[in-house]
């Protein structure tokens, strides 16, 4: 097969020696320090590449800062400097800011690859007042996705695209309903198509990073983001209302007053809040469309479009009739009951199989779930035993539903790529107009398959759940954003 030449071709390059045999959630920020309007901190990573061959691309860390008012206790969105020469970074990375200042983008300087060391970052923030404040500052792995031409469709999944190219003049004029199929309207240039260039985050959102996320909201937003309330007793699950599909996150401290927020922790193992084995690193589930909405316009990212979706998969490599994400049609389930060093950092599938994926088990039990992110990833592991997506991402399929923006109905296609500011309402919603309703989530569909689903739901062209509108939490749903 092609994608078996394409493996051989570049076994030996930067991208698999540094991307697939990734952990998850090894980004480590240290050290942070403020004096007037800047910012110090070290941060860390590991395996981390810069390539010039196929996929000739690099990882990066989304980074924001988020401040507190010491006398109100509230949270708030820190503005960073638009210009490179405000900012400051050690060797060997650089840093590149956007152009509405919510974060910074941190990535290698120059072609290479394998672990960050502690390096020492300074950005100028802007538009804060005296404090006293407290600051925290965010990382979040992504991986870029060059901007050019890509392959969608496959001509045997389920509702599949018709087999096209997405292309400059497809961004530019737009994508008639006969010419890209699948029973959807056309689709107006104003649509993030994938042609251009963009960033997916590496990997699910994690419970550690919920919990992070949960920890910088007032109570009333609190309540909205979580199904038990944040004044029930410590020690409380507030996920599923008790520990179910490996989701351990509790309150750590109980929010009082419909004033004084919680306190979250990770405890899977129901014992001390926040060991090693509490779950930090197994991917989020039963998040709405609201939950995940909120998250990502929290972080100052955005929901990725189902054409995204496919880009991120199939990059610019020719389509393969079935393929899943990994780049082939092979796929092995794999059950969260059989991984090695459970819901730990380190945990791991017990055996290295190409096409191995969280998927296809058939059954609703609460004693199965998600796996770690990043689960399939080892030392020696190529791009399908590691599961992993021709740009870098990991577990685009099966593991949880990844929710895209659908092309199917003119709630979805009337998206045009806003990025969220960082910035709740007072009840904990996205205050972006311009997405899918968070009260319908109409324009909101199900790519990629789950843990639950039969396999052919993983394949990259698949679209049976694509315009499947579903407002509510499930055990199935997580997510991920891009920018």
């Amino acid at each position: 097969m092609k994608s078996k030449n394409y493996f051989s071709k570049i076994a030996s390059a930067l991208f698999l020696l540094f991307a697939f045999n990734a952990f998850a959630n090894n980004v480590e920020i240290t050290g942070t320090s403020v004096s007037g309007s800047n910012i110090t901190f070290n941060i860390s990573w590991e395996n981390s590449w810069n390539a010039n061959v196929a996929p000739a691309n690099w990882d990066a860390v989304w980074v924001f800062i988020k401040y507190q008012d010491c006398n109100t206790r509230l949270w708030a969105h820190a503005g960073l400097s638009t210009l490179s020469s405000d900012h400051t970074a050690a060797s060997p990375l650089q840093v590149d800011p956007v152009a509405d200042g919510k974060g910074v983008f941190i990535r290698r300087s120059a072609l290479g690859g394998g672990n960050i060391s502690s390096t020492s970052i300074t950005l100028k923030m802007t538009g804060i007042g005296t404090g006293p404040y407290n600051f925290k500052v965010f990382g979040i792995e992504m991986v870029s996705v060059p901007q050019g031409a890509f392959d969608i469709g496959d001509g045997v999944s389920a509702s599949t695209f018709n087999s096209i190219s997405v292309n400059a003049t497809s961004q530019s004029s737009g994508i008639t309903s006969a010419t890209i199929g699948g029973g959807g309207p056309s689709i107006p240039a104003t649509f993030p198509m994938g042609y251009n260039s963009f960033y997916c985050m590496k990997y699910e959102i994690s419970q550690l990073q919920y919990v992070e996320f949960l920890n910088s909201l007032t109570f009333a937003q609190q309540q909205s983001r979580v199904y038990s309330d944040p004044t029930s007793a410590a020690g409380t699950y507030v996920v599923y209302g008790g520990y179910a599909y490996r989701n351990g996150i509790v309150i750590e401290t109980p929010g009082n007053n419909a004033a004084i927020p919680a306190v979250f922790g990770c405890d899977a193992t129901n014992g001390v809040i926040n060991n090693v084995n509490d779950g930090q690193s197994v991917a989020m589930s039963n998040l709405s469309w609201a939950d995940l909405a909120a998250y990502l316009d929290w972080a100052a990212l955005r929901p990725m479009t189902e054409l995204e979706f496919e880009k991120v998969c199939r990059g610019s490599m020719p389509r393969v009739a079935g393929e899943y994400p990994w780049g082939d049609t092979n796929i092995n389930a794999f059950y969260s009951t059989t991984v090695l060093n459970g819901l730990q950092p380190t945990e791991i599938a017990n055996a290295e199989v190409n096409g191995r994926c969280a998927v296809a088990l058939g059954t609703s039990s609460g004693a199965y779930g998600p796996l770690k992110v990043g689960v399939f990833a080892t030392g020696t592991s190529g791009r399908s035993s590691a599961g992993a997506a021709f740009y870098g991402a990991m577990e685009m399929g099966g593991n949880l539903v990844e929710r895209a923006v659908s092309v199917g109905n003119a709630s979805g296609i009337a998206f045009n790529g806003t990025l969220g500011d960082g910035t709740l309402t007072p009840t904990g919603e996205a205050n972006q107009t311009t997405w899918p309703s968070v009260t319908t989530a109409t324009g909101i569909g199900q790519r990629g398959g789950e843990y639950v689903s039969p396999a052919t739901f993983v394949r990259i062209s698949d679209r049976a759940s694509a315009s499947a509108t579903n407002a509510t939490r499930n055990y199935t749903f997580g997510g991920r954003g891009v920018r």
